[in-house]
């Protein structure tokens, strides 16, 4: 079998433009509600208990810095190597590298902890990566922020140049 095409993979699971980059498509919401008296701080409203995405991203392309308020799990299905780079509340900047090669440091998941910056795109040379995003509590738009340029760079100076690629 011949490797599938992003053009295949957004066609065929019905992916659209995603405000931080990429291609994606909700495919799970858990209906059980969380109540914001069970959630952490922070919270504004109650929550579903869990959401997953697909999600994809081209060599063109990349996910912006974002954080929200609840832990991420990233799944590596098919395609390239996608390295994840997460912030974390030290300002340290871990990059994680999700594929199918073991040997080369990849794994088919990743977390990035709640609250914590993080942005996505391919490793050097690939053309396509197909992952999946599972969200718990479920994700709301409510708990979302997109990164500012300058605000990130000035909070974290000795990651200026990543944060500069990987902003809008």
């Amino acid at each position: 079998m011949s490797k599938r095409t992003a053009a295949y993979w957004i066609n065929k699971l019905q992916l659209a433009t995603h405000i931080e980059g990429g291609a994606f498509r909700e495919i799970y919401r858990s209906p059980v509600l969380a109540p914001l008296s069970a959630l952490p701080a922070g919270f504004t409203g109650e929550r579903n208990f869990s959401t997953s995405i697909y999600f994809l991203l081209q060599q063109h392309q990349f996910s912006a810095f974002h954080k929200i308020k609840s832990d991420e799990v990233w799944h590596f299905y098919y395609g390239d190597t996608l390295i994840v780079y997460e912030i974390d509340q030290q300002g340290r900047m871990i990059e994680h590298r999700l594929g199918c090669d073991p040997d080369n440091q990849e794994s088919f998941q990743c977390v990035i902890a709640a609250g914590n910056w993080f942005a996505a795109r391919l490793a050097p040379g690939g053309d396509y990566a197909l992952v999946g995003c599972t969200v718990s509590p479920g994700f709301d738009f409510a708990d979302f922020e997109l990164a500012d340029r300058k605000e990130l760079q000035h909070l974290f100076p000795e990651h200026t140049e990543v944060i500069k690629e990987l902003t809008i």
